[in-house]
């Protein structure tokens, strides 16, 4: 199997993961990067990192700041964007998935 085509495939899962913990309650990297693992996702920080800032820009996610033991950690919590988008993809992810099955 070409794994150039499941990492491009798996991506999307990973975003769709991503928004769905991020309205649960707000997320930070080292947090999601763990998670992700646990569920199989061979993900590094240099990948994670990159798509977390390109969901803030396209207004996915939203962040806060927070001065951790002095360390900054940047929280990221759902938009209402991110919300309609998570609502589509959940949609479109159960119809294929009742085709596939």
């Amino acid at each position: 199997m070409d794994n150039k085509v499941l990492r491009k495939l798996f991506l999307g899962f990973i975003h769709i993961h991503i928004l769905h913990h991020a309205k649960e309650e707000p997320i930070y990297g080292s947090w999601m990067l763990d998670e992700l693992r646990s569920h199989g996702y061979e993900i590094s920080a240099g990948t994670l990192y990159p798509i977390l800032h390109g969901m803030q820009e396209d207004e996915l996610l939203a962040r806060k700041d927070v001065n951790v033991s002095g360390k900054v950690r940047k929280y990221y919590r759902i938009t209402d964007k991110g919300d309609e988008v998570l609502n589509e993809a959940r949609a479109k992810a159960y119809e294929l998935f009742k085709e596939i099955k």
